[in-house]
């Protein structure tokens, strides 16, 4: 179990650094009156974090893989399936900004 949520925590700082970039991306579009936006995902994505910049979805991300640490085998398996579809939807995400901004 420790090896899947190491695994968790790369994809976190992998997220976490491409958000950094993307989060920029938005700031000027924003800025330029382009990113007229209320917040990045719906509020049926899964997050219960709102925001127009993609820091604050990085962050309820990282807070729960780390909460994995003190749960027992299980209830680690119980999150998993949640957890794995937030990641996804934000590297997917990413990825497609990424692309598009260039």
């Amino acid at each position: 179990m420790q090896t899947i949520i190491q695994s968790l925590s790369e994809n976190v700082q992998l997220i976490y650094r491409k958000s950094i970039d993307a989060d920029q991306v938005i700031s000027r579009l924003q800025h330029d009156g382009k990113g007229k936006f209320s917040a990045v995902f719906a509020k049926d994505a899964g997050f219960t974090t709102s925001s127009r910049l993609f820091k604050p979805y990085v962050q309820e991300l990282a807070n729960e893989v780390l909460s994995l640490e003190k749960l027992d085998e299980a209830a680690v398996k119980a999150q998993l399936p949640n957890l794995v579809k937030k990641m996804e939807l934000l590297l997917k995400t990413l990825n497609q900004l990424q692309k598009t901004a260039r």
